[in-house]
Parts: C-alpha cells; sequence; structure tokens
C-alpha cells in the first residue's frame, strides 16, 4: 500500500538505485548539507536557507548523487536545538532544492520524527537517523511513508557518547544491533533495497572500534545485502591517524578513506568536499 506522504512506487525504485552501488561503478557520494551555526567543520556551515541551495546545487552539479539536510549539530558534547528550531532550518532548504531540481535525491538528517516528516512533506527521499531508529514513532514513519532510510549506529547521545565508549567485540555488537533494526523493518513490509545502515563512525567510539567497523564491514551487509555508508569525512578519526587537529586539515586523509572505500565495495560515502571526491572516484575508476 502506498505511504500517505513520501516517495511513490516510481520514485522508491529510483530511489534503491541510488542507494546500492551498481557493479562496475563508483561510491555514491552524498553531500553534507549543514543549516547550523556549530557543525564541526566550520566551512560546511550554510549561513542561510538560500547559501544552503546555492551549496547543494553545486554539489550536485559536482557528482553528488545524494544532498544531506541536517538541522542539528551531532558533534560529540553538541547541545540539542527544539524540534520547531530544526524544522524552521530545513524545510526552507529541502523546499528550495526540491523546486530547482524534481530528480536529485535528498536526505533529511535527523533523530526526531516530527522534523522527518516534515521534510519528507517538503521534498526529501531518505530518513538519515543517527540514532538508528530508536524512537518506535521514527520506525513507524519510515514503515508508513516507505521512504529511503539510513540507520546508523551511536553509542549513547551527540551529548555523552565520546565520554567512555566501551564494547567487547565492536564491529559484531554494531553491526548486530544493526542488523536487528533493519530486520525489524523488512519483517513488517519495508523494502530491503530501501535500507543502508551506518556504522556510525565517531559516534560513541574510539579509534580502535572505528578502524574495526572499517575493517570489518562485511559484517554489515548481511544476507538481505543492505546498502553501506561511511561517513567519515574530516572526522577526529582522520585527524588522530594523521596528526591534524582541525577538521580543515583533514581532507587528504579522508581522500585516503574514500579510496578505501572505493576498492571494498562501499555504496554510498558522506563528504564535505563533493568535487574533490568525484576527482579521486573519476581517476580509480579510469586506472582499475
Amino acid at each position: 500500500m502506498e505511504g500517505t506522504f513520501g516517495p511513490n512506487s516510481e520514485r522508491r525504485k529510483q530511489i534503491a538505485l541510488a542507494l546500492q552501488r551498481q557493479e562496475g561503478a563508483s561510491c555514491h557520494l552524498m553531500g553534507v548539507l549543514n543549516v547550523t551555526p556549530d557543525s564541526f567543520h566550520e566551512a560546511s556551515r550554510a549561513s542561510s536557507p538560500e547559501d544552503a541551495i546555492e551549496t547543494g546545487l553545486a554539489m550536485w552539479r559536482a557528482g553528488a548523487t545524494w544532498l544531506d539536510v541536517g538541522g542539528e549539530s551531532t558533534r560529540p558534547g553538541a547541545d540539542a536545538v527544539s524540534a520547531t528550531e530544526e524544522e524552521h532550518r530545513v524545510v526552507p532548504v529541502i523546499k528550495g532544492l526540491r523546486k530547482a531540481n524534481l530528480d536529485g535525491f535528498i536526505s533529511i538528517d535527523t533523530r526526531r520524527p516530527s522534523v522527518a516528516k516534515a521534510a519528507l512533506k517538503a521534498g526529501a527521499d531518505l530518513i538519515n537517523d543517527v540514532s538508528g531508529l530508536r524512537d518506535p514513532a521514527m520506525l513507524s514513519l519510515v514503515l508508513e511513508s516507505k521512504c529511503g532510510v539510513c540507520i546508523m549506529h551511536m553509542q549513547g547521545t551527540p551529548g555523552t557518547m565520546q565520554a567512555k565508549p566501551s564494547y567487547t567485540h565492536c564491529a559484531e555488537e554494531v553491526s548486530e544491533q544493526l542488523l536487528e533494526t533493519a530486520r525489524a523493518l523488512t519483517a513488517a513490509g519495508h523494502p530491503p533495497n530501501l535500507i543502508a545502515l551506518d556504522p556510525g563512525i565517531g559516534f560513541g567510539k574510539t579509534l580502535p572500534h572505528n578502524i574495526e567497523l572499517l575493517q570489518q564491514h562485511h559484517l554489515f551487509r548481511g544476507i538481505e545485502g543492505y546498502a553501506l555508508l561511511w561517513g567519515v569525512s574530516r572526522k577526529s578519526m582522520i585527524g588522530l591517524l594523521t596528526n591534524r587537529s582541525e577538521p580543515s586539515q583533514r581532507l587528504a586523509g579522508t581522500l585516503g578513506a574514500a579510496a578505501v572505500a572505493h576498492y571494498e565495495g562501499i555504496d554510498i560515502l558522506r563528504v564535505h568536499d563533493v568535487d574533490e571526491h568525484a576527482d579521486l572516484l573519476k581517476v580509480m575508476d579510469a586506472l582499475a
């Protein structure tokens, strides 16, 4: 049965293709579009809806398949904003992007069902939930709308997640939790080809945890073959590996992770720098 809002059946087919990497093709790029004053990478912050729309259109032109619109910073220690403020930030941007481009794919980066619903009504195709559908209302929203969904793992909350992250077997625990949630969706009738999983690099993990999760990415596919998304762009993991303290200094290290993702068959890369990643992937494709 069609959802009462969100993508129609034809659009869902297109979303499925935009989540799964096709044979012989590069990773899909998801451009980070922050409509926030406090995201960890200062250069990624949009100062106004108009600025965000212009930036998003440029990302699409540069080769992004997806734009991930977020109105609340989820960096470690970030303060929460109200649902009303978050919706006020993201909905005009999504409406503007959709008006300018009917075909481009838009994701809403939110933990709140009310914001996600408003974003879907404004033209978003996918809910990117960093809390992994913990809120039953968010899970119900995904099922009702039959939209695309990215389920991310986070230990704790943005305000507490990096206090003392602890696991016995990190990759096994994180993958089992994500697969359990994804399988609950599919058991309830949600198409598995509309689901992507994200191990949540930096969200309640130490550097060894992050490395383990990326190296053991095969654990996240499941027999269903869920799409995999990596979000490592300019994060502290890259800074620790390269001894670069500022996010502005971490592009080269981020591109190194993207090269690994290309060879390992990862479906989607969530990135701040679409131009540079597109160039990297073009060269890698040509020399493969």
